[in-house]
């Protein structure tokens, strides 16, 4: 508050007016005959009792009227937010996450977030958020009802994980973007595993005001899930009972001890049921074997029977490919029968036949057909015929794999086939007193891939390295390093096509990688990932991501395209996009048809994150400190934020008004107590 004529203010010494006129009034007493004043006794009259201040109440009235008057000349005013005249932005946040579709939440969100619109001033601002899989922007903040009404009733439900912690970060750079006082209203299950577990990540900015709004119509709903699903990515013989089998977790959340109908379903047709008794707010393990499935591509889906809090999570999709066993190229130096011999016996020990080693003599592949394959193994071979070069750099840009290794020969020839550069350098361990080994893995590399690697490095600590190649590392990703910091494993994308690359050879000679069970594990993991047998099929999260093609510079000679189908059959990439989108999110629970940009197909099952299936609220406590917990400083208290408007209200208006009211109430009370003057005694 301030005023904006203070000087005015020495207009209070008038208030002294009042009290002067009140003790200074003149004492008037009417005369009355008597017969005689000899029976009358001589005596003093004192006036301090004509002095004291009477009619107090009108005395009050005049005072106030006289500070009413030197205020309202004063001109006084408070500064308050300009948001306080309607201009509070309002962010309107309508959760769209999969758990929202348990009975009528979604709707009734929406339902709510429509009367709140309802009643906006109509010169307030508003902006509108989609809290699901991400959190979206929708409207850029805009008093036009008509526009935020048609965009909050095109939201639809969704089956992403909704995150809370995401909805702060994203309510912080806006804020950051535009500063300014948020009231930020949040239409939500408030469910319990989509607070973040670190709670800062979800703390909303200082100037933002968080108001829940709870469409959970009860505490905790009982709901049962397919929590995970163990099953085989590909089968080759459905007889084979270490393949052959489909394992399933059911969970119960806020459920009782009951007994469960569990179906496999494949393409539809229901092959197999089974009941199993899940304990109270417990899991239970159902299996189903053997599957007797078709060649190609089978969509199967795990679901339970029967109706529950949220009928969409009773079932969980995945993809099983029957196919046969896939051949491997092993080209290799004729004098070379270690290498073959090794690679072999790992991929046979890990893959269980999924693949069949092929290995031809470098003099003998002039007239083979790499398409034929599913990838290609080049063991310390330098040297190519120059028909097959070609033929594997058309294979490579198309789209095919090819995996090179270099041994004892790399070094007596300076140029590399396929890589496009020569050797820069020898590294001969053998020659110091000690070998080198693997200082540093990427294990988030596909072919190296671990989840927990351990103190040993994953297994490589151990592997001993005598003989290794430098070559440039431009335009590569360099997925393990020895010790000296020489790149060991390199992937260059050619084309549409995969170039892997490592700096030593596949024998025990250049080192004794072939004798450490790290070796089958890498020889695994990169047949899958070279051959792409991981990519066809198999079982994904809603929101994660798929790699259509390598690259997303197009070829104007070749024109490769992919195409992906929706579970609803729809084709959401435009013609332009086909050709040129690197990465796909699948955003939608179902079955995905892909075709990607190197000529594969594949059938991938998608399933919602199951920690929406837990209905569970977060609790009281939890609430209240996020809807308090802004990370308020005092510093920030008393520091407006920058670029906020403030306005000036001036109260001259209030106080004159004011004082005409004082002003009538002192003539009423004057005139009932002044008009008619009685002798006191």
């Amino acid at each position: 508050m301030g005023f904006l004529a203070p000087w005015s203010l020495v207009g209070l010494a008038t208030l002294g007016i009042p009290i002067f006129v009140h003790l200074l009034r003149k004492h008037v007493v009417t005369p009355r005959p008597v017969s005689s004043l000899m029976f009358f006794e001589r005596g003093i009259q004192s006036s301090t009792r004509h002095r004291r201040l009477r009619y107090l109440l009108l005395f009050a009235l005049r005072f106030l009227l006289l500070l009413l008057i030197v205020l309202a000349f004063a001109d006084p005013f408070i500064r308050r937010f300009a948001s306080d005249t309607h201009s509070h932005l309002l962010l309107i946040v309508v959760d769209r996450s999969f758990s929202m579709r348990a009975g009528t939440r979604f709707s009734d969100a929406k339902q709510q977030a429509l009367s709140l619109l309802a009643s906006k001033p109509r010169s307030q601002r508003a902006q509108i958020l989609m809290l699901g899989g991400r959190v979206e922007v929708l409207t850029q903040p805009t008093p036009d009802s008509n526009l935020l009404r048609s965009t909050l009733e095109g939201i639809q439900v969704g089956d992403g994980q909704g995150n809370f912690g995401a909805l702060g970060r994203t309510v912080r750079t806006l804020n950051e973007a535009a500063p300014g006082p948020v009231d930020l209203h949040l239409f939500s299950d408030m469910q319990r595993t989509g607070m973040p577990g670190n709670f800062a990540d979800a703390v909303l900015p200082p100037h933002v005001d968080l108001i829940l709004h709870d469409v959970a119509k009860v505490s905790a709903s009982p709901n049962w899930t397919v929590e995970s699903i163990n099953a085989p990515v590909e089968l080759l013989d459905p007889k084979d009972t270490t393949k052959s089998h489909v394992q399933a977790v059911i969970a119960g959340s806020s459920t009782p001890e009951a007994t469960k109908k569990i179906s496999f379903v494949v393409d539809g047709k229901t092959l197999l049921s089974r009941e199993v008794k899940v304990p109270a707010n417990g899991r239970a393990t159902v299996e189903f074997a053997p599957l007797d499935i078709k060649y190609g591509f089978n969509r199967c889906e795990v679901r339970i029977e029967g109706d529950d809090a949220l009928p969409a999570d009773n079932g969980s999709v995945f993809v099983v490919r029957r196919s046969d066993p896939q051949r491997i190229l092993f080209v290799h130096r004729a004098a070379d029968e270690r290498s073959a011999l090794y690679f072999g016996t790992a991929l046979n020990a890990a893959s269980h036949g999924a693949f069949i080693l092929q290995p031809v003599a470098v003099e003998q592949v002039t007239d083979l057909d790499p398409n034929k394959f599913a990838f290609t193994v080049l063991s310390d071979v330098t040297s190519l015929p120059s028909i097959f070069e070609h033929t594997l750099e058309q294979y490579l840009s198309k789209g095919g794999s090819v995996f090179m290794a270099l041994g004892l020969d790399a070094g007596r020839r300076a140029h590399l086939p396929l890589w496009g550069g020569d050797l820069q350098k020898i590294r001969n361990f053998a020659s110091s007193e000690e070998s080198a080994v693997v200082g540093q893995v990427d294990f988030t590399y596909p072919g190296l891939e671990q989840a927990q690697p351990g103190r040993d490095n994953g297994g490589w600590a151990g592997a001993k390295f005598f003989y290794a190649m430098m070559v440039d590392p431009s335009h590569a990703r360099v997925a393990a390093r020895l010790s000296d910091g020489t790149p060991l494993l390199l992937e260059k994308p050619i084309g549409e096509g995969h170039l892997l690359l490592f700096a030593s050879g596949l024998e025990n000679l250049t080192n004794d990688l072939p004798l450490h069970p790290v070796f089958v594990n890498f020889v695994d993991k990169t047949s899958r990932y070279l051959s792409g047998s991981e990519q066809l099929s198999g079982v994904r999260m809603v929101d994660s991501f798929v790699q259509l093609r390598n690259t997303a510079e197009t070829n104007k000679s070749v024109t490769a395209t992919s195409e992906v189908i929706d579970p609803d059959g729809r084709r959401p990439l435009s013609l332009a996009d086909s050709q040129k989108v690197q990465t796909f999110r699948l955003s939608r629970a179902g079955f995905y048809q892909i075709h990607f940009a190197n000529g594969r197909s594949a059938v991938i099952g998608v399933n919602p994150d199951r920690r929406e299936s837990n209905l569970e609220p977060m609790s009281q406590e939890i609430r209240a400190l996020w809807a308090r917990g802004k990370a308020r400083t005092p510093e920030a208290e008393k520091t407006p934020v920058a670029g906020t408007k403030f306005q000036y209200v001036s109260l001259w208006w209030y106080a004159m008004l004011l004082a005409f009211v004082v002003a009538v109430m002192e003539t009423v009370f004057s005139t009932r107590y002044l008009g008619t003057q009685r002798e006191e005694l």
